[in-house]
Formats: structure tokens, sequence, C-alpha cells
């Protein structure tokens, strides 16, 4: 018998797991639940699936695990439910935007022995868990320096950025964890600068929307972060991380690498258009991890702690860039 799955929240990024599920060899989605029936019904009738209310998929006992793909101040009330109810547990993203509901929620997560997973999906992606393996084998020795490139094509709506909890801990926040996994270090400090660019209504909102970032590690490792919510030739993301023997990177993915060259010059395929083209293999990898982890009885990476740091970090930013100095991250 595979995993079987319980998706809670069918919205697009639910849609994106549910394909990721039927995609994973001995995972099934057997129930989804969402606060608008039809999107429920849609992923549903796309993968053979039931539609169900949130506490019939946490008390089935045909489902094994959940999805949680929910707006985030959902989240940590169904890593409690779940926990409690015995399911293993894959959430989106951040935990929570309060660091002590956060620990809250580990708390019982722990106390339920709980395997939890965080989707920080970009440690899967096939370039950049590359890179990571490159680093492990010492082939640019040390890490000393990594830079983070991170630009989305076109900021949200002001409505979502006045619920998402900012740029730092809304989109920064996957940055923090690659950083932390780049470096082979947590972070123990952090310098933002950061300016309301690209779209007034975002300023408003009480946002910003361009961001560059400074992380330093208790050896000394810097970690640099590039962010803007507006990238007019597409969905620009990019690592490089430079160590005591060379340098190793990945560049942004295209449609094709074909080039057309003549007397205009030299012209390629723009970049894929955004996070659903641009990582639709991290989110069927950590899919698969999440199902390898369980069925081994590994503990789960990235892990609530991980969330957690990550959202410190995003914190720590915050306050960075409110007193326009230096901040400690204390974990």
């Amino acid at each position: 018998m595979g995993m079987r799955f319980g998706l809670l929240g069918a919205g697009r990024i639910g849609t994106v797991h549910a394909a990721a599920v039927a995609g994973t060899a001995g995972a099934e989605l057997v129930a989804v639940a969402d606060a608008i029936p039809k999107a429920a019904e849609a992923i549903a009738k796309s993968h053979a699936a039931e539609v169900r209310s949130v506490d019939a998929i946490m008390n089935a006992k045909d489902i094994d695990a959940v999805l949680i793909t929910t707006p985030t101040d959902m989240h940590a009330d169904m890593i409690e439910q779940a926990a409690r109810a015995g399911k293993a547990i894959f959430c989106e993203k951040p935990i929570d935007l309060s660091v002590d509901r956060v620990r809250r929620c580990l708390d019982v997560a722990r106390a339920e022995r709980a395997a939890l997973m965080v989707g920080f999906n970009r440690r899967f992606d096939p370039n950049f868990k590359e890179v990571r393996a490159r680093i492990t084998a010492g082939v640019i020795g040390e890490v000393e320096m990594v830079s983070i490139t991170s630009r989305d094509p076109s900021p949200p709506p002001a409505t979502y950025v006045a619920r998402s909890g900012g740029l730092f801990r809304d989109m920064t926040i996957h940055d923090f964890d690659m950083a932390a996994f780049l470096l082979g270090e947590d972070p123990v400090s952090v310098f933002a600068a950061a300016s309301n660019l690209v779209d007034p209504a975002i300023g408003a909102a009480g946002d910003v929307d361009s961001a560059s970032l400074v992380l330093t590690t208790k050896s000394g490792k810097i970690a640099q972060i590039s962010n803007s919510r507006r990238a007019t030739y597409g969905y620009d993301q990019r690592i490089e991380v430079h160590g005591s023997k060379g340098l190793v990177s990945a560049e942004n993915v295209r449609a094709t690498t074909v080039e057309v060259a003549d007397a205009n010059g030299y012209r390629r395929d723009p970049l894929l258009s955004f996070f659903m083209t641009r990582y639709t293999q991290a989110y069927a990898n950590e899919i698969a991890a999440f199902v390898e982890a369980l069925n081994a009885g590994r503990p789960m990476a990235p892990s609530g702690e991980d969330g957690l740091k990550a959202l410190l970090m995003a914190e720590a930013a915050v306050k960075s860039l409110q007193e326009r100095r230096v901040v400690e991250i204390v974990y």
C-alpha cells in the first residue's frame, strides 16, 4: 500500500502539489478539502480523489499524510490538528507569521512525535541541489560567500501583500533557507536595505518591493540576497557559491537551450515565467523526498525547526530595515 494523502487547500499551489503526488511512485491523492467547493472538486476530479471536509480528512483511516496548502494564517492550527490525529504533515512555508505561534506549534508536533516537513521547494530544484552536492563533495573547498538572486516577473496585488507578512516573511524567506542550506551554517546577523520602487500600492500597504540583504555566520561566511518584485525579462532565479578552491553556480532556466544568431545579434528563449513552471520538478522532488523519508523513518528536511529559523531571519531583517543597522539573529 502506498502513501495516502489528503490535500488541504485547492488553490494554485495545492494544484501543483496534487500533480506532484500523482507523479510520485508509492503516493496517492485520496481526498481534497477547500473552502471553495468548486476548487476542491476540480482537483479531485483530475486525480480520481474525493472531496471531503478538513475534519473528515484529519480523522480518516484511509489517509496517512496531509498536505497543507491553505492561507498562512491556517497553517499552525492545521499542523496541530493533524499531529494530534496521527498524520504525517507536509506544510507550505511559513508555518505562521508569528514566531511565538510557530514555537507553540512545533511544541505540539514534537509532543505528538509527528513527522513534519516544511515546503522550501528550492532545496529540491535539480540545479540548486547539484550545487549543494558539489559543495559537499569539496569541489570548491570551504564555502566563503554565497550570492542569491530572486526576482519575480511582476508584483502581486496589494491586497495579497497586506496579508502576506511582507517581502521578507513571504518571498525572502525562501532565500534565507537557501542561504543556510548553501553556507552550511546558520547566519547569526543580517543587514537589510530595501525600497519601494516597483508599485506604489505595495508601499501604501506598508511593504517594500526591492531589497538587498547581507547575512553573516559565526565563522565569518557571507551570503548576499537580491530581491525584486519586478523582473521584466522573466523569473530570475540564480545562485553562486564562492569557495577557497573555486566557484560553483546555477544559472536561470529557459524554455529551451536554443540560440539563434543572425545579423541582428544573438537571441535566446526567455526565462520561464514564474514559480509553477520554473520549479515544477522541485515540487515533485520534495514530495518524493517526503514519502521516502516517511517510509525510511528518517527525520524530515526541511524540518519545522528549519521553518522557524527562516522566519527568525526574516524577523531580524525587518528589524534591520526599521533601525538601519546590523541585527543579531537569535534562534
